[in-house]
């Protein structure tokens, strides 16, 4: 009546190591494959390797890797700062089936991961690839037993160039006896600083090169613009015979200087290496103090420090420490009539806001040691990560 059914029998299927595993040639078969503007999906396709005796059904878990280089010693992790001798890359989500498609665009963008083209002129006439597919039996708990490895496939393309992200604007720095405590030195906020971008400018989206600005307060003692703070001034813009006569990476060249002391603008067009300098007609407010304001302080007052106190300021500094999830605004210490927020735009060092009063509380996604920077004319707020 009754009869154990757990009893090992001969015919019962039991797994075993494959030895046999084929990928099949793809239907990109032309000599050269175009991958811009290719609609056509890269099919590959494999065969079912026998996992257990008598090839009894059983659920097989499928990778699909590929390298640029047609070696497969090191995987590129999209998450890892250095990806140095990565030479392949796994595409997708694992499959069950014996099949998977890619998109050209899709295969492009790999290839633009491990070359980093700066350029179109970069890109080579074709370009070899292979694929190869990894096969393992995996448990509940995501571990693989018997892995096998198929035979490599080859193709040929053409790839083409594309910016995986656009480029930073760019960036100069103010520095000089006109510019926050005049000392000429190098602290961000103290004794330089930077020009902003403009909301109704665009950037070339490969060099990040556009339209920059900065408003304030200039006294006539003179100043300079630096490309970078720690080139050694091989990149800067100084005077030439005069005021209006500008001159781009001369170390000769004079400080400029204003004829008269008052509000003024400099743009600089770094596309087109021209730069401007003019005066502001209008009558900005002149604030006592500036503050942050948050949900880190009961969004009562952590107050700012004027860049500027020999002169009329309208720059404001103050490195913070926040944790994630903080919200923060910007506003006049001790009133909410004046106050900036607004949305994000995300830089590699940080991010920038272009705040309006009452404006979007901003939210610090990712916490850290922050230098925020602050211009009370055109509301422009700059979060620089330390």
């Amino acid at each position: 009546m009754f009869t154990a059914c757990s009893e090992d029998r001969d015919s019962n299927p039991t797994l075993i190591q494959p030895t046999e595993f084929v990928l099949n040639e793809t239907n990109w078969r032309e000599a050269i494959v175009e991958l811009e503007n290719n609609t056509d999906s890269l099919l590959l396709s494999w065969s079912a390797p026998s996992y257990t005796t008598g090839n009894a059904p059983v659920i097989v878990t499928y990778y699909v890797d590929f390298s640029p280089k047609g070696t497969f010693e090191k995987a590129y992790n999209a998450a890892a700062e250095d990806n140095t001798g990565a030479d392949y890359m796994t595409m997708g989500t694992a499959t069950n089936l014996c099949t998977k498609k890619f998109g050209a665009e899709e295969l492009n963008r790999v290839y633009l991961q491990f070359y980093d083209w700066k350029s179109e002129k970069d890109v080579p006439a074709s370009m070899n690839g292979t694929f190869r597919v990894r096969a393992s039996v995996d448990n509940s708990a995501k571990d693989s037993f018997y892995p096998i490895i198929s035979n490599m496939v080859n193709i040929t393309v053409l790839p083409y160039f594309v910016l995986l992200k656009p480029a930073d604007p760019e960036i100069w720095w103010l520095i000089g006896s006109d510019i926050a405590d005049g000392s000429w030195g190098s602290d961000i906020g103290k004794s330089v600083i930077p020009l902003q971008t403009i909301e109704d400018e665009s950037y070339d989206m490969t060099t990040g090169q556009g339209k920059i600005q900065w408003k304030g307060y200039l006294a006539g003692n003179g100043f300079k613009l630096r490309g970078s703070l720690d080139d050694g001034w091989a990149t800067q813009w100084g005077q030439g015979s005069g005021f209006g006569d500008y001159v781009k990476n001369d170390g000769g060249s004079g400080n400029i200087t204003v004829p008269s002391a008052g509000l003024y603008t400099v743009s600089l067009d770094t596309q087109n290496d021209v730069l401007t300098i003019e005066p502001i007609t209008t009558t900005p407010p002149v604030f006592d103090g500036m503050a942050i304001s948050g949900s880190f302080n009961g969004w009562s007052d952590t107050e700012m420090t004027p860049c500027s106190t020999a002169n009329e300021n309208h720059d404001w500094y103050l490195e913070f420490t926040f944790s994630d999830g903080d919200e923060v605004k910007i506003k006049q210490a001790g009133s909410w009539d004046y106050n900036s927020g607004g949305k994000i735009v995300e830089r590699e060092d940080g991010f920038y806001v272009y705040g309006s009063n009452g404006g979007d509380n901003i939210y610090i996604a990712e916490g850290g040691d922050y230098m925020i920077l602050y211009n009370d004319i055109t509301r422009y707020i700059r979060f620089i990560k330390k």
